[in-house]
């Protein structure tokens, strides 16, 4: 990698702030962080691995800035991070030994079908504020898009926060606010099992990765105080335009 220099510390703390911001409220802010990493000189594997030092202190924030305006769902919590967190093992451990590049399909079709589902259903993944959650028990489809959401978000972390709320606000019916709170849980998890493969692989640059950290978790902060206070049809719209930017980038990469 090359030298950690001031226009490297800048862009982290510019990308990382608003990739903080833009998960806590849709998803897809690894987009921005992790071209950020690659243009500093690191390997793709590497800044996927760094990447997620960021992502899970970014995670803590949110998760907390939830928890502080009583929108995190603590008794659903643990049934949802089960099958959430032995996909993310699975993804991570693919990760260390499996190329990312294969996945570029699989992450531009769920892009695609994310914004598809918002247009002509946006129901689907937008409940009405209220709108009664629904048991993980006895559903084994939403258990399966859990259990996919952690390997994918294990595997390559980009726009995985989409497909949380779809498996969340879809399958499990909370509204948006709940799902993002919820969502930010589930991804601290997986995280955190798949940085610890990463850390065991020494493929993490930590001082990157701290930097970004700091700057994700004031997007965080940021993005918690904006979901709190927007209304169910901006949200729909925001995650609306961030899947559509995210198969763009795709597409790009």
């Amino acid at each position: 990698m090359s030298d950690f220099t001031l226009p490297s510390l800048l862009l982290l703390l510019a990308t990382g702030y608003a990739a903080g911001v833009i998960n806590t409220l849709a998803g897809g802010g690894s987009n921005l962080t992790v071209p950020a990493l690659m243009v500093m000189g690191m390997p793709a594997d590497v800044a996927n691995a760094t990447n997620r030092v960021g992502v899970l202190l970014q995670s803590v924030a949110g998760v907390h800035g939830f928890h502080r305006h009583g929108m995190l769902a603590l008794d659903d919590a643990l049934p949802v991070l089960v099958p959430n967190l032995l996909g993310g093992l699975v993804g991570a451990l693919a990760a260390a030994v499996l190329p990312v590049g294969p996945l570029k399909p699989l992450l531009l079709g769920t892009m695609v079908g994310m914004s598809l589902l918002i247009l002509l259903r946006p129901a689907t993944v937008a409940p009405p504020a209220g709108t009664p959650a629904l048991a993980l028990r006895g559903r084994p489809g939403a258990w399966c898009a859990l259990f996919f959401a952690g390997v994918y978000g294990g595997f390559v972390q980009a726009g995985v926060g989409f497909v949380l709320i779809a498996a969340l606000a879809g399958a499990l019916r909370y509204d948006l606010v709940r799902s993002n709170a919820l969502k930010m849980l589930c991804t601290g998890a997986f995280t955190l099992v798949a940085l610890i493969v990463f850390i065991v692989d020494g493929l993490v640059a930590w001082l990157p990765g701290l930097v970004l950290g700091v700057a994700t978790m004031a997007g965080a902060a940021h993005g918690v105080r904006l979901a709190i206070r927007a209304s169910q049809r901006t949200l729909k719209w925001f995650l609306f335009l961030m899947t559509l930017c995210a198969s763009a980038a795709a597409m790009w990469h």
